[in-house]
């Protein structure tokens, strides 16, 4: 066993590789001051290249996103992609940065490193919003694409975003397969100060400047999927990017449908890139209180709409004004309306029906799925991120279906727009135009969902977490799931076992559960597949388990459930749905599932569990 290097062997090796003075001056302060807690913290372990690339807080050190840490990763990527894709070099690469504090800089430095290796690169100049890299990537047919940005996480963090030549993020085993390159590359190879270097990248005749020829294509194909808005409207949208970079792609989306600039007001203090995010501590659409400012003016303006943007505009929200108050749609309603826009266009053009495809992450809602078993046509699921939704609406693809919608509950959601990501910008155009539509016959969004519940059943979710920052605690309470005729020995004839030995639940709120599947790595598990009870969905490095509920007794009630560890935050999520057609009874219902995954299956009170 190798030995473990000191804390001295750690701060010399930062301080012989690090060239930013400001970074290398905050590891050396750091020593000089005897902070060996924060030095640990920042030295000892690498931060992890994965399936989302890289996101941390900006600062010196091994465990953060820094210029070092973007060179080395860099320098990595480039040697995997030049040994795993054919002509790498001249399909080239694509880069584009968001607002935030260093991405300029670190899109330089990213570049720099493939254009030192005979790279050709595509390096957009000024900002961008993150669908654009894929667009790209996909338009050039480049190798791969990176973003630089943490999207919507706090204003410490950045982030490092890969796409690989389908213009999809990456998925294993590219990961595992970068990671290593990247630690077989840790020797900077740059030949000049990294400061004059990420300069000299925009400059570099093999840094081709593609940024207004992808946004033209760009706008011409989201042009070309939405109907031209009636001139007789008369409805006001009041928008807002969160401080980001999506407010000019934007409106020039909204005017290319042919929404007039009177009726579009922009949240002002919210309107230009801002990385200090003033106005939101977390400017996530999708956070209690984050559209107070974009409800206020359109109270004050009148506006029926809010749209917002996440601030790298990969992620969608939006709001109606109803006779209760405003009604902030959640993903899984906005997944819902904007599924069935595709459907009726489907229908519309006459389109056979049995070729069209759409594809949510598994803890989305089923609404999608009840509305793809009546109507027709084709519904897949997968595991949670645009890293799998992407790739998996790529294969149906090359299987001869139409997908031109896939979506997650977390507001992203990927509709007809030339790539296979979720985009902000294409998806508020999607509402925009399905609301006018709406609002020729007299309805709006909010009638138009309690429409499709008519149709396809009352769905009502009830998503959450518990925060726990002990992972041996996490693993024994889902230890403990996979055990549980032992917990509770009276209920062994009814509960599901697994080919592994686990015993889960077989009730809850007084509901039989009907099936489980566990796509936990050691534990893969899935009760409707027999005889061998092997998923049919990847497994996951962390906890994930999904239960589905229901009682013929009450409503045909039908409740799923999964719980899962977060890769990111210290978090057991859960994600619960209801269906039936008694909405009392259902919120109910929810209520009491809540209550014994509480009491009952996580045990809070007695794991020291908080709750938001």
């Amino acid at each position: 066993m190798s030995k473990l290097p000191t804390l001295k062997d750690l701060v010399d090796s930062w301080l012989q590789a690090d060239q930013n003075e400001d970074t290398r001056a905050d590891i050396q302060t750091l020593w000089e001051e005897g902070n060996t807690a924060e030095l640990e913290r920042r030295l000892r372990n690498r931060i992890d290249f994965g399936t989302a690339g890289l996101r941390g807080r900006m600062e010196a050190g091994f465990s953060r996103m820094n210029d070092l840490i973007i060179i080395q990763t860099s320098q990595g990527l480039c040697e995997y992609i030049n040994t795993q894709v054919q002509n790498a070099k001249s399909r080239g690469v694509v880069v584009g940065h968001d607002h935030r504090y260093n991405s300029e800089r670190w899109a330089g430095l990213t570049a720099v490193v493939f254009l030192q290796k005979g790279f050709k690169v595509y390096l957009h100049r000024g900002l961008v919003h993150t669908p654009l890299v894929p667009f790209t990537v996909r338009q050039k047919r480049a190798a791969a694409g990176v973003m630089i940005t943490a999207s919507h996480n706090p204003k410490q963090d950045n982030g490092y975003k890969v796409y690989w030549g389908n213009a999809v993020q990456i998925i294993a085993p590219h990961d595992i397969g970068i990671s290593s390159a990247i630690m077989s590359k840790l020797d900077i190879e740059l030949s000049s100060p990294w400061s004059i270097a990420s300069k000299r990248a925009f400059e570099h005749p093999q840094s081709l400047d593609v940024t207004d020829e992808m946004y033209e294509a760009y706008f011409r194909i989201l042009k070309g999927l939405t109907a031209p808005i009636s001139p007789n409207s008369t409805i006001t949208f009041v928008t807002t990017p969160m401080h980001g970079v999506g407010n000019k792609p934007v409106l020039q989306a909204l005017q290319n449908m042919g929404l007039s600039l009177q009726r579009i007001v922009v949240v002002h203090e919210q309107q230009d890139p801002d990385p200090e995010f003033p106005t939101v501590p977390f400017p996530n659409p999708e956070e209690h209180g984050a559209l107070t400012l974009a409800m206020r003016k359109a109270d004050e303006v009148g506006a029926a709409y809010v749209l917002a943007q996440d601030p790298d505009a990969d992620r969608f929200s939006a709001a109606q004004r109803t006779s209760a108050g405003w009604h902030q749609f959640s993903g899984d309603q906005l997944g819902s309306l904007l599924a069935s826009r595709i459907l009726n266009k489907y229908k519309e053009n006459g389109k056979s029906i049995d070729r069209l495809a759409m594809v949510a992450s598994t803890v989305s809602s089923k609404m999608i799925e009840s509305m793809a078993k009546a109507e027709g046509f084709n519904f897949v699921e997968c595991l949670t991120g645009f890293k799998y939704i992407g790739n998996v609406a790529s294969r149906l693809s090359e299987d001869g279906y139409d997908v031109p919608f896939g979506y997650e509950e977390a507001i992203g959601f990927m509709v007809e727009n030339g790539i296979r990501d979720k985009d902000g910008v294409s998806a508020t155009v999607a509402f925009v135009e399905l609301v006018t539509q709406l609002e020729t016959r007299g309805s709006s969004a909010f009638q138009y969902l309690e429409e499709l519940y008519e149709r396809y059943g009352y769905f009502e979710t009830n998503n959450s977490y518990f925060i726990c920052r002990d992972p041996p605690t996490i693993d024994a309470i889902f230890a403990r799931l996979r055990q549980y005729s032992s917990v509770y020995p009276g209920s062994s004839n009814n509960s599901f076992r697994s080919p592994a030995g686990a015993t889960y639940p077989a009730t809850i709120a007084s509901l039989r559960v009907h099936s489980v599947r566990d796509l936990t790595s050691e534990y893969g598990f899935d009760s409707t597949r027999p005889p061998h009870f092997q998923p049919d969905l990847p497994l996951s490095g962390g906890h994930m388990i999904t239960f589905r509920a229901g009682s013929l007794e009450h409503d045909n009630v039908e409740v799923v459930l999964t719980i899962r560890t977060s890769g990111t935050e210290p978090k057991i999520k859960y994600y619960l749905e209801g269906k039936g057609s008694d909405r009392t009874f259902i919120a109910r219902i929810l209520q009491k599932v809540v209550a014994e995954i509480r009491n009952d299956w996580m045990e809070a009170t007695k794991n020291n569990l908080q709750e938001p």
